[in-house]
């Protein structure tokens, strides 16, 4: 096929680099809050043909992992396709990626499960919730606390979910009954009931799996389409790519027509996806109380029940929606818009709670497809959500025949991906304390998806504040001591920093003089400036000197207002070093507005 043409990022202008003092109300604002302004003028038909085609094959994609992930959420299969469509006309609007697609994914249908008992009730309501987290989030900007999730801890957890959905899957792939959902318990049983394999059900799965490998490489080595090629090859070509990017759809469409041969004869060797609501989804408000057999569950409890959920969900929801949009924005040479990300898939998940959608993101998978398949814009998702919505419509009832071990080859070989086997060997050989927190995410994720991810942040942030109480410095040993922090300098780091000079300095025999050389340091808050005053009084007391070299104007600043006695500094280390053997020829810097150097007193005032 045509190689991807990038439409988007040539017609819209980056949401990223537009003036932040721009008006509410103009034009640049406007077309910064509705993407879609920047490239609807230029529209063309060829944009038109390429993003069908691209929207086409997302769509044939996205229906039947649809109704995998549902499983995999824990909800009836209808569930699935309820959550696979108003992505795509949200983001038709609000996105600023020409490639992303919004829908259900393997790993917030996991989360799905852990948070919401497998009641659709509960997973509506969660979606509501999340969008309205997600739109405050963005309407904030509060987008830059996903950055505090470090790539190891998003490493480890990926790959436990790969590990635990792939696994979740080995029943319905060998046919087993009543295997609790729970990964351990899990575990156990699934060994535990070997023996009462389905022989149908197995030899279907693994043939599916087998297929869906090969269709992948294929894939993956099917070269691209020349204009110079003879028609006959470029139809091959064609149909190679089509058969080949649809793969998972020819699959499924197999499994159930053999599910079907069978069901004809009067003997059903495979456990079938059964009953599908008919039709599309009642629009309604989401559920904010549910009716069980012990009476009704308010919406205060249910929002009780959830717990962290409330938080985990929207958090990686967003985590890697945008993880998805950075990726393809870096290959493709366009940029985007990380807030109005939030704004998209915050609207999504709300309006989506409206037609019993359950919490959905950006699919890496389908956005791999969708790209491929050469996108030009946003407008490919509306193909994709119109044939999700014909599905609906008039194919449930031949959804009846999928069997459920050619939807967990299905999910299976979409989660392989996803476990990462080269990142231990990359984190031992660039920097082997981020093991930690990679290992501490993966082992704890088996038993709480909260606690892992919370966990490994927790050591994340633990390993950060340890280089931030203890920089890394420099010295230099000699008649006068040069000390060089190599890092910032912030008030976990006093105590260190006044060790380290009172050890080598002040407890040397005889006490001698000190530099501190601070062209790293372009702010300190006020417990430094204590640490610095307590420091130049001991120095003081020995008779010697401690002087400063290199200081930024915002440090100046502080100690300007500090109003610090004693303090000399150096514009080199060269005058500073001069100064304290007493050599002539160099004169310090008194800390008063009168002595600072012109240049700086002029930053200063800016």
């Amino acid at each position: 096929m045509p190689s991807s043409v990038k439409a988007l990022g040539q017609a819209r202008p980056s949401g990223a680099g537009m003036a932040p003092q721009a008006c509410c109300c103009s034009p640049a604002a406007v077309q910064r809050r509705l993407p879609i302004l920047a490239w609807l003028p230029d529209y063309s038909m060829q944009w038109l043909k390429m993003d069908f085609i691209a929207g086409l094959s997302v769509g044939l994609t996205v229906i039947p992992q649809a109704l995998a992930y549902a499983e995999v959420a824990g909800l009836p299969p209808q569930y699935g396709l309820y959550s696979a469509f108003m992505g795509c006309f949200v983001y038709f609007f609000l996105g600023t990626s020409k490639d992303v697609t919004l829908g259900p994914t393997a790993i917030l249908s996991l989360l799905v499960s852990f948070y919401t008992f497998h009641e659709p009730a509960y997973a509506v309501l969660l979606a509501f919730l999340s969008g309205c987290i997600q739109l405050a989030m963005g309407f904030l900007r509060l987008g830059f606390l996903l950055d505090f999730i470090s790539c190891p801890v998003i490493k480890g957890f990926t790959s436990a979910a790969a590990v635990t959905i792939g696994f979740g899957q080995i029943k319905n792939l060998l046919g087993l009954q009543n295997i609790p959902r729970q990964f351990f318990l899990q575990v156990y049983h699934t060994f535990r009931n070997i023996g009462e394999t389905r022989v149908g059900d197995a030899v279907l799965g693994l043939v599916c799996v087998v297929l869906l490998l090969v269709l992948k490489l294929m894939r993956d080595h099917v070269p691209p389409v020349h204009p110079e090629m003879p028609p006959g090859v470029r139809l091959s070509h064609g149909l190679v790519w089509t058969a080949t990017t649809a793969r998972n759809a020819l699959v499924v469409s197999f499994a159930a027509l053999v599910a079907y041969s069978f069901e004809v004869t009067g003997y059903q060797p495979f456990v079938l996806t059964g009953e599908i609501a008919e039709g599309l989804p009642p629009v309604r408000t989401p559920p904010f109380s549910v009716t069980t057999a012990n009476g009704t569950v308010s919406f205060t409890e249910m929002v009780q029940d959830m717990g962290a959920g409330l938080a985990v969900v929207p958090l990686m929801g967003l985590l890697e929606s945008i993880a998805v949009a950075k990726s393809f924005a870096s290959q493709n040479n366009y940029r985007i818009d990380a807030n109005q990300e939030l704004l998209a898939i915050g609207l999504t998940n709300m309006l989506g709670s409206l037609v019993s959608s359950y919490p959905v993101t950006g699919s890496f998978g389908r956005t791999a497809v969708n790209a491929q398949s050469g996108v030009c814009t946003p407008a490919g998702g509306l193909v994709t959500g119109v044939l999700v919505l014909l599905s609906l419509d008039y194919l449930t009832s031949l959804f009846y025949y999928i069997p459920k071990s050619a939807l967990a080859a299905v999910i299976i070989m979409a989660v392989a991906p996803l476990f990462d086997t080269k990142i231990i060997g990359t984190l031992w050989r660039v920097k082997r304390l981020d093991l930690l927190p990679l290992c501490v995410t993966f082992l704890l994720c088996f038993w709480e998806v909260q606690y892992g991810i919370l966990a490994g942040t927790l050591v994340s942030v633990l390993i950060l504040l340890h280089s931030v109480a203890r920089p890394k410095m420099q010295m230099s040993e000699g008649p006068v001591l040069v000390l060089q922090p190599a890092s910032g300098l912030h008030f976990p780091a006093v105590e260190a920093l006044r060790e380290a000079i009172l050890s080598r300095a002040l407890e040397a025999s005889p006490p001698r003089c000190a530099v501190l050389e601070c062209t790293h340091i372009c702010s300190i808050d006020y417990t430094v400036v204590l640490g610095l005053g307590e420091l130049l009084e001991d120095f003081h007391k020995q008779g010697v000197t401690l002087a400063f070299v290199g200081l930024q104007v915002p440090v100046l600043r502080v100690l300007l207002s500090a109003d610090l006695k004693g303090v000399q500094y150096f514009s080199t280390l060269e005058e500073a070093e001069k100064h304290l053997k007493q050599e002539p020829g160099s004169q310090p810097y008194n800390i008063s507005e009168d002595s600072v150097p012109e240049h700086k007193v002029a930053l200063l005032k800016a």
